[in-house]
């Protein structure tokens, strides 16, 4: 079973910085890419980093120098460190695994604002 739960969210001034976290279950976390997705109420998830088992990462052009993407295989944690936050960056953050399909953890919610 794959469950994640994501943390880590909250009020931030712009220019400040949130390290999300996300724990997930299961003995599958060191074999497979995990991500981080965000979404806007009324939109589409949009991709924002992923990380291989491996360490090779990748990130959206909007967030790239801006965002760290990390993980713990040990501790079955994937991170997203986001550093000089704009209004743009107020939208739900979710965690995300594909093992044949996607599974998303509930969101959290990251709010830029002065």
């Amino acid at each position: 079973q794959v469950h994640l739960v994501e943390s880590g969210g909250g009020l931030v001034q712009p220019g400040g910085s949130l390290r999300l976290s996300c724990v997930a279950s299961g003995s599958w976390f060191g074999i497979y890419t995990t991500g981080w997705y965000r979404r806007a109420p009324g939109n589409q998830r949009g991709f924002v980093a992923s990380i291989t088992n491996g360490g090779n990462i990748n990130y959206a052009s909007s967030v790239k120098v801006r965002f760290i993407i990390s993980r713990d295989n040990d501790k079955n944690m994937v991170y997203v460190q986001m550093n000089s936050l704009n209004h743009d960056d107020t939208v739900d953050y979710y965690c995300n695994v594909n093992i044949r399909q996607d599974y998303w953890g509930q969101g959290t919610q990251v709010t830029v604002s002065s």
